[in-house]
């Protein structure tokens, strides 16, 4: 079956970050000591030090594959398995920073678009949920971005997402599109596409899947095979000239990867939690908003009627991303008597900067100071 082994509930997700471009973005360098200490104090820890050709060395890779890794120093970092936004480079040095007090919580800009996603009342009801958002102005000339970009994508879909079942991200060149989009299932033999694994060979979606279930080069795609194989219709986006975006949850096109040149970004996460949609789409929005002065752009997606599937409660139309914030409040009696200290431990005037380290900005004390109220990103 596809049941996710029970690990996913239980590990914590590990995120591999170069430790100098991290000391870059940090402002200084740390001995190992020191950052071990910056992150006991953050709630994170640090499980290894190694490098791409340490870890590759140890998998057993052999020979000239291992000669193109990189020996630069890695620090592979455990995250708390509900913290999605420090599973990049961008999430984590931002969240660092923060705490250091070197800068403050981004106020996120959503940006009304002209673009529009129609889920057709054919859409598979096995997959019923779509959400989407553009990111403008975006630059992959750093490889580094690019592999950063590609790495979150990966690390959501082997936790929140479940091995892509609940959720499945495809990320595209907006400019070499042509919206609005569409969201349909369809016959497998009337899917055909240059899917990113290839370089100019076509297939049929089914011919697609019988190939990444025999290729000895895409293993690593065979196991999402068993989502669709079966079904009588599959999953698929287009532009409004017909071309393919992806088949989810599988392979995006060839035609709208993203590369270096890549400035516009496409986002498109389908789904059958549609909670999830929304928290995955919100953390690569949040993370690479930074290249986009904190900048998105929103989608509108529109459900045709639909008899069979559920749809959003908010009825037909939504605006995606949501990026909202949400405000809680607690006693601050209660907090000190929860964490075991006293009042002159923990005086109420260090509550609000202490909130504000951890990323709960801004929060507010009441007039009495006995309640804080803190806003949070809904991520």
């Amino acid at each position: 079956g596809n049941s996710p082994p029970l690990q996913y509930a239980t590990t914590m997700p590990t995120v591999g970050l170069i430790r100098d471009d991290l000391f870059a973005r940090l402002g200084r360098e740390y001995t190992q000591e020191e950052f071990e200490e910056l992150c006991f104090d953050f709630g994170i820890e640090l499980d290894d030090v190694t490098s791409e050709f340490e870890s590759a060395k140890e998998m057993g890779t052999k020979g000239p594959e291992l000669d193109t890794l990189s020996k630069e120093v890695m620090y592979r970092i455990d995250v708390p398995a509900n913290r999605y936004d420090l599973l990049c480079m961008e999430g984590m040095a931002r969240a660092l920073r923060i705490f250091k007090g070197l800068e403050r919580c981004p106020t996120y800009v959503k940006v009304k678009g002209g673009l529009t996603m129609t889920v057709a009342k054919t859409a598979p009801a096995y997959r019923p949920f779509c959400v989407c958002a553009v990111l403008r102005g975006l630059s992959f000339e750093d490889d580094r971005v690019y592999q950063s970009f590609i790495d979150l994508q990966d690390k959501l879909h082997q936790n929140i997402c479940r091995r892509r079942t609940l959720v499945a991200i495809g990320t595209h060149d907006l400019d070499v599109l042509t919206p609005p989009f569409f969201y349909d299932g369809e016959d497998p033999e009337s899917i055909d596409f240059v899917p990113l694994t290839e370089t100019e060979k076509s297939f049929t979606a089914k011919n697609l899947l019988d190939h990444y279930r025999t290729s000895p080069l895409t293993k690593h795609l065979k196991p999402y095979t068993d989502i669709l194989y079966d079904r009588s219709e599959y999953p698929v986006i287009r532009d409004s000239e017909g071309r393919v975006l992806s088949l989810p949850p599988l392979i995006n096109s060839r035609h709208s990867r993203i590369q270096k040149t890549t400035k516009n970004v496409f986002i498109e996460c389908t789904a059958t939690d549609e909670t999830k949609a929304h928290v995955v789409l919100d953390t690569i929005c949040a993370m690479f908003a930074e290249y986009c002065d904190f900048e998105v752009e929103t989608v509108t997606v529109e459900y045709e009627d639909h008899p069979a599937g559920p749809r959003p409660p908010g009825g037909k139309k939504q605006t995606t991303p949501l990026m909202q914030t949400r405000q809680c409040a607690a006693k601050i009696q209660e907090v000190r008597g929860i964490i075991g200290v006293t009042e002159d431990d923990l005086p109420a005037a260090d509550v609000a900067a202490l909130c504000a380290k951890m990323q709960l900005a801004p929060a507010i004390l009441s007039d009495d100071d006995s309640e804080v109220t803190v806003t949070e990103d809904d991520l």
